[in-house]
């Protein structure tokens, strides 16, 4: 496709590169397309504003342009843009400052190879989480902690072109019929927008970053998400192939987690992940990656993550990795785990261990095939060795706060024992102080680890400590 269409029809992909979903399409005749250029204000750079400056020399730079350029080679095509955009400058004697030229060429290069306003924002690894609320006003999360930032769009189409441009390569759509869409950056990056008629402030678009450098188990022990001792228990439960259910509220970090627990699966296992939005970055060598579908503009050809499911028992997998159960999935999720497919994970929203078990069976409900509760619960109990619980602190600050063993059924209740327990100590300079302490208990499931040879030290546990949590 043109480089015009794609400014113009908004499908195109970010500075760092293209999806390779729509490689194929970039190289086509920008001739044809010229006649629908936005038409050049007439006044001179200095009478007229900003915006028809920035229309003016965007509009011939995209006539200078060879169209037959290759925009996925995106340092190649960057070096072009410049030297165009300078010799544009000097023929109309456009004077303009250094920072504002500089600012001039950043904002057009956004246009035609990136997101527009949003770039500088993406590029930027300070920021976590960009939310435009419209066209004039975007925050950003940094630190655990929401700012508005002082960047605009021009206007609503202006963000829906945005939009487009980020769900055109994925083969998804967003207008008045199918009014919000999930889709995701080359770089995984999470997107979620919802336009009007639903959203009454205008298109809405949410973007949650993924670091460019995966997380790592020391960061996590650095940030104080997590101690020593618990990630060696983690580490032993992966490797031992216990099936671990990763829970928590919005933004408590349940992706990062799995991200990380993934890499203690050995590089020698089959792993298939499915997701609504592909956005795991396991580093094995043995990935399948399965990703659902919404349905066309017919209302048909939808692939949901429990089609996905039980597909993937099909493909040999040795591990299922689910991004996330939010329906009548769970049930295949919970077959999947009692049936040989052992050290499964997924994640899902609770507020807390016991209420993770009560989502589960609601969620198992869905799938409306009429099961008494303790039948469930007996499947629940069965499948799932493992909850680890995060939550998303006061100050912005992410950690885990239970490790909690399932360990089986008393009449209809399924019980549950504290492996480790997150304790606050206080707050500090707006800080909270704290840490995640075991409980004193050993698991039922040692057997399990001991059994794949792995033996842990009962001070893990804080077995022998004169205090007991």
């Amino acid at each position: 496709m043109s480089l015009l269409k794609r400014i113009e029809q908004g499908q195109g992909g970010n500075s760092s590169g293209q999806s390779s979903d729509n490689q194929g399409g970039e190289n086509s005749r920008l001739s044809s397309l010229q006649a629908r250029r936005v038409n050049a204000p007439t006044t001179s750079p200095q009478a007229g504003s900003y915006f028809d400056l920035k229309t003016r020399v965007q509009n011939k730079l995209l006539s200078e342009l060879d169209p037959s350029m290759d925009i996925t080679r995106t340092d190649e095509v960057r070096r072009t843009i410049q030297d165009l955009f300078e010799q544009i400058l000097a023929e109309e004697n456009i004077v303009l400052s250094r920072p504002e030229r500089a600012r001039l060429f950043e904002q057009i290069a956004a246009e035609i190879l990136g997101l527009g306003p949003l770039q500088p924002l993406l590029e930027d690894d300070t920021i976590t989480e960009v939310m435009v609320n419209g066209a004039k006003n975007i925050y950003i999360e940094r630190k655990g902690r929401i700012h508005r930032v002082p960047v605009t769009f021009e206007n609503n189409d202006h963000v829906m072109r945005i939009i487009d441009r980020i769900v055109a390569p994925l083969g998804r759509r967003i207008d008045e019929s199918s009014p919000y869409v999930d889709a995701r950056l080359p770089d995984g990056s999470r997107v979620n927008a919802i336009i009007p008629p639903i959203s009454l402030v205008g298109p809405v678009l949410t973007i949650r970053k993924f670091s460019r450098n995966p997380i790592t188990v020391e960061q996590l022990i650095q940030f104080g998400s997590v101690t020593q001792e618990a990630i060696m228990f983690l580490k032993a439960c992966v490797e031992s192939r216990l099936n671990i259910v990763i829970s928590g509220g919005t933004g408590s970090g349940k992706t990062t987690l799995l991200n990380v627990l993934s890499g203690f699966i050995p590089a020698d296992e089959r792993i298939v992940t499915i997701e609504n939005a592909a956005e795991l970055q396991l580093r094995q060598e043995h990935v399948v990656t399965l990703e659902s579908r919404p349905p066309n503009i017919e209302g048909r050809g939808e692939i949901t993550i429990r089609d996905l499911v039980v597909n993937s028992l099909r493909m040999r997998p040795e591990r299922i990795i689910v991004g996330e159960i939010r329906d009548e999935a769970a049930l295949d999720m919970l077959q999947a785990m009692n049936t040989g497919h052992d050290g499964s994970m997924t994640t899902l929203h609770s507020n807390g261990p016991r209420d993770t078990l009560a989502r589960l069976e609601t969620m198992t409900l869905m799938a409306g095939m009429d099961l008494p509760s303790r039948a469930i619960r007996e499947q629940v109990a069965s499948a799932i060795d493992l909850i680890c619980h995060q939550e998303r602190m006061r100050d912005g600050t992410r950690k885990i706060t239970n490790l909690t063993e399932i360990s089986g059924m008393e009449g209809d209740v399924i019980t549950m024992t504290d492996i480790f327990v997150y304790e606050q100590t206080g707050i500090e300079n707006g800080q909270i102080q704290g840490r995640l302490r075991p409980t004193g208990l050993r698991p039922k499931f040692m057997d399990k680890l001991e059994a794949a040879g792995i033996n842990l030290p009962p001070s893990i546990f804080g077995i022998g400590e004169r205090r007991r949590y």
